[in-house]
């Protein structure tokens, strides 16, 4: 814990002057989110107040907004942990994310699509896979159905699904093999772009189903036999 403490003071700079439990949220949302702090951390009220040079008030503010979102949870006279998802909340993740981007998808329109960022995710996936760095490969291949989403131009539900993505990448967390997680879903994140690129959106819809659907499978496999050794 000393040693991720230390590499917090580094976010300082983040929060400015005006420093808020909504900052605070996000550093430690995105650091959660790249398993800075792993699923079963005990979060430290003067450790991370201290690094970040932040109050006790609010520091327990934005903890209370990253337990709304299902981050965190607060366990009587022990503290605030990272939370560890059940395969039930890795379930219940992927029939959202099911609901929501295939009615995106569904609902997009006429083409031609603003697809340059759908794109770049793509291609950001690809150079990480080049290089070997699979939990990199992860984070693209969030980053490229957040664009996806983004394609609806609601604020509204790119704020539900960064929740959602940040509680998922909980589960990513706890997979000792990230290579086998991700590796198939460059592939597929491209024939979804393609067929947008083409304008049809049905079998876009129909490919991001089956990926969604092969994708819980593999996360619910590889998370029940973690948490299984671990139990």
């Amino acid at each position: 814990m000393a040693e991720q403490l230390t590499d917090l003071v580094d976010d300082r700079a983040r929060l400015g002057r005006t420093s808020t439990a909504e900052r605070v949220a996000d550093i430690l949302r995105s650091r959660i989110a790249d398993g800075f702090f792993p699923p079963g951390t005990r979060l430290s009220e003067d450790g991370i107040g201290g690094a970040l040079g932040v109050s006790r008030n609010t520091l327990r503010e934005a903890f209370r907004l990253l337990t709304h979102e299902r981050l965190l949870v607060h366990e009587l006279n022990r503290g605030v942990f990272v939370r560890v998802l059940t395969v039930e909340d890795v379930e219940d993740i992927y029939r959202t994310r099911a609901l929501v981007e295939r009615a995106v998808v569904r609902s997009l329109g006429d083409p031609p699509y603003a697809l340059d960022r759908l794109a770049e995710a793509v291609g950001e996936g690809q150079r990480a896979a080049r290089e070997g760095d699979w939990k990199a490969v992860g984070t693209a291949n969030i980053h490229f159905h957040g664009e996806l989403v983004a394609l609806a131009g609601s604020e509204r539900t790119d704020e539900l699904m960064r929740s959602v993505f940040a509680e998922l990448r909980l589960a990513f967390h706890v997979v000792d093999d990230p290579r086998r997680l991700h590796e198939p879903y460059i592939a597929r994140n491209q024939q979804i772009l393609r067929a947008l690129q083409a304008g049809d959106r049905a079998e876009a819809e129909r490919l991001l189903a089956v990926y969604l659907d092969d994708s819980l499978r593999r996360v619910v496999e590889v998370y029940r036999r973690r948490v299984g050794e671990e139990g």
